[in-house]
């Protein structure tokens, strides 16, 4: 990211919620760090993650945002959009995120709002992510709250690089998972293809939407724009759009892929269902022919002395056996 020469001058609010606490975070910047401090202030940062009715409330109230901006990255299915009302301006794009265990991790996307006016910079999403993580833990250096237009360009940088991220990584889950389907032919990793195809169809979307707004925002009226912001949003440009690229193309071979391993199973099916067809044939001739002299009447060779009946019986099964085995591997049944 070509963010070297920026400073952090601002403060920077954090309203966090865990699990059953509702406390409220504070943090500064002091050189080039961010501390705790007691309340809001102009030319602050407040990250809202998955916040209560109450705190958005509280949060509406202190900055003059309306609450219906604030609320909009709470639902789900919220598309990524810009929005301006009364000095107040809402940009809304996906990001990604992972859960999941060690063994398995489910990717998805959510909106995380960009909400600001004259005095306050806001983000709000359901959940703590390693987008906005990356700045409250200063992995991104030199990032500047109160130069709005730069810190949205940085925001946007880092999901697109994320969702870069992510998206190798479902690619190599994707590869591991087929050796496993080569040995295995189970559903487990027919369904798990199809969890990482759904994740990818996710991306796809999302990262079609976020590019229109990153192509939007270069015409935003309440959005100073910089000359020395132009490189950043070039690489937000590029970035985003080799995700798209790369989504796409991962799609179609996970797509390609699926029903490769479908018709292959298929195909095994078919396999086994003709082998277990020509074993029944084998074993019905012998059967068929013990139940004839296994009647309770008069039959061939049960007057002759010992086992001769017995063993005659064995070579005509063996005769009608063998040139049928033959036929059979001939005609590739096994």
């Amino acid at each position: 990211m070509r963010d070297g020469r920026l400073k952090i001058r601002d403060v920077l609010l954090l309203f966090a919620r865990k699990s059953d606490m509702k406390d409220i975070y504070v943090m500064k910047s002091k050189e080039r760090t961010l501390e705790a401090v007691s309340s809001p202030s102009p030319g602050c940062w407040i990250n809202l993650e998955n916040p209560s009715d109450k705190e958005i409330e509280e949060t509406a109230a202190a900055t003059g945002i309306p609450e219906d901006m604030l609320k909009a990255a709470l639902d789900e299915e919220e598309r990524a959009h810009i929005e301006t009302d009364d000095g107040c301006t809402l940009i809304l794009v996906d990001i990604p995120v992972m859960s999941g265990d060690k063994d398995w991790y489910v990717y998805s996307t959510l909106p995380l709002a960009m909400v600001y006016n004259d005095n306050y910079f806001v983000t709000v999403c359901l959940r703590d992510t390693a987008v906005l993580g990356d700045f409250l833990n200063q992995r991104v250096r030199n990032f500047d709250v109160n130069k709005r237009t730069r810190f949205v360009y940085q925001i946007l940088y880092v999901n697109a690089i994320k969702f870069l991220g992510y998206l190798k990584q479902i690619d190599k889950t994707s590869s591991r998972v087929q050796q496993h389907l080569h040995r295995s032919m189970k559903n487990k990793e027919l369904i798990q293809l199809l969890d990482l195809e759904k994740a990818l169809v996710y991306f796809s979307t999302s990262l079609n939407s976020n590019q229109i707004v990153i192509d939007r925002l270069k015409t935003l009226s309440t959005l100073k724009h910089f000359d020395d912001d132009n490189d950043i949003i070039d690489d937000v440009i590029v970035e985003n759009k080799q995700a798209i690229e790369m989504a796409t193309i991962y799609r179609d071979i996970m797509g390609g892929t699926m029903d490769a391993f479908a018709s292959v199973i298929s195909n095994n099916q078919n396999i086994v269902m003709k082998l277990l067809t020509a074993l029944t044939i084998l074993l019905t001739i012998p059967t068929v022919i013990a139940s004839l002299w296994g009647m309770n009447v008069h039959v061939p060779f049960e007057s002759l002395p010992g086992y001769a009946g017995f063993f005659i019986i064995l070579g005509i099964i063996a005769a009608i056996l063998v040139p049928v085995t033959v036929i059979m591997i001939r005609k590739r049944m096994f």
